[in-house]
């Protein structure tokens, strides 16, 4: 009977066990943190601005075992969709990458008031939408002078992707960079195209980087998502620099690759996880420039011969004088 008895005890203790250690993996699971991230319609694989943010979130969904999901839209009228979708499954952070997310982002996020959104370089109108943007510019700024102190001919080149107000920013801290160390030099400046498809376009980057260079360019600015592939097919076949955008793009071409110009995008988008995290999300327009980390040049072991100590120097002083407010870097085309 006693032996029964210790049976049924121990039985019992070790159904308790395995309830309680179930009922903790279930409020373990319950408390995950859902983050969704949409790319633009490029997607991920663009060495550039999805494979950026894609960094920033894996390295917080790792860091916090949290859950990621990715989409990526087939064409921009799906990105509302997308939005929605995750709004509806009460995903903690639901973010946007690029400007294509600004219009659809506002509509969704009133009619979800208490879910989180952020956007990724571009304002978006919601007091639940924390807007995450770069000074480029500044950035740009910094390479436009190194490509103007590097060039031999004379002549640098800069090509963006869609023609809109966000590279013209790019453009136009590129050419004051470019300028200020070198009056003299001519800026050739071509856009891929007036839709979305322009950051996707290979084809198109390297048809006109070959231009460019053709006309005695040494070193051009890609500022084109996917399409600056392309325009790295004709650095390669022509020999000459080439400086990319919103990632380190350095060992793409070694001895090619000038240096590269990433905004904080990695950097911001993990911010934005982490505030979720710690329960700190507030929305509103968040701006990085040099100051903040939001825009840096790279020398690493792929490049480091490609810039002499004279150059370093020169753009490290300027560097210097853009985040004490000496020099203050024009957003706009002449």
């Amino acid at each position: 009977m006693q032996s029964q008895l210790l049976r049924i005890f121990i039985i019992l203790v070790t159904l308790t066990f395995l309830l309680a250690g179930s009922s903790l993996q279930n409020v373990h699971a319950a408390k995950a943190k859902r983050i969704g991230l949409i790319y633009d319609t490029g997607g991920r694989g663009d060495l550039s601005f999805c494979d950026a943010s894609y960094a920033g979130a894996r390295k917080a969904v790792d860091q916090w075992q949290l859950e990621l999901k990715e989409i990526t839209p087939g064409q921009s009228t799906d990105i509302e969709f997308a939005l929605r979708q995750l709004a509806r499954l009460k995903y903690d952070l639901i973010i946007g990458v690029g400007f294509l997310f600004q219009e659809p982002m506002s509509r969704v996020a009133a009619e979800f008031p208490d879910a989180r959104f952020a956007i990724v370089d571009v304002e978006a109108k919601g007091q639940n939408i924390a807007s995450l943007i770069f000074k480029a510019h500044e950035g740009t700024y910094l390479v436009g002078a190194i490509a103007a102190l590097k060039t031999e001919s004379n002549k640098i080149g800069f090509i963006g992707g869609m023609n809109i107000p966000l590279l013209h920013s790019f453009e136009a801290g590129y050419r004051a960079g470019a300028k200020a160390v070198n009056p003299d030099v001519e800026v050739f400046a071509s856009y891929a195209g007036v839709t979305p498809q322009a950051f996707s376009d290979p084809a198109k980057g390297k048809e006109l980087a070959l231009a460019q260079y053709n006309r005695g360019a040494d070193v051009i600015l890609a500022a084109a998502g996917a399409t600056s592939l392309g325009i790295l097919e004709a650095a390669k076949e022509k020999q000459k620099y080439i400086i990319w955008v919103d990632a380190n793009g350095n060992h793409l071409a070694p001895g090619l690759v000038l240096t590269s110009i990433i905004k904080g995008v990695e950097l911001s988008v993990y911010q934005m996880i982490q505030s979720v995290v710690e329960g700190d999300f507030a929305g509103g327009t968040k701006v990085y420039g040099l100051k903040e980390g939001g825009a840096e040049y790279i020398v690493d072991e792929n490049n480091r011969e490609l810039l002499s100590e004279e150059i370093l120097a020169r753009v490290e002083a300027l560097k210097k004088q853009i985040i004490d407010g000496e020099i203050v870097v024009p957003s706009e085309r002449e």
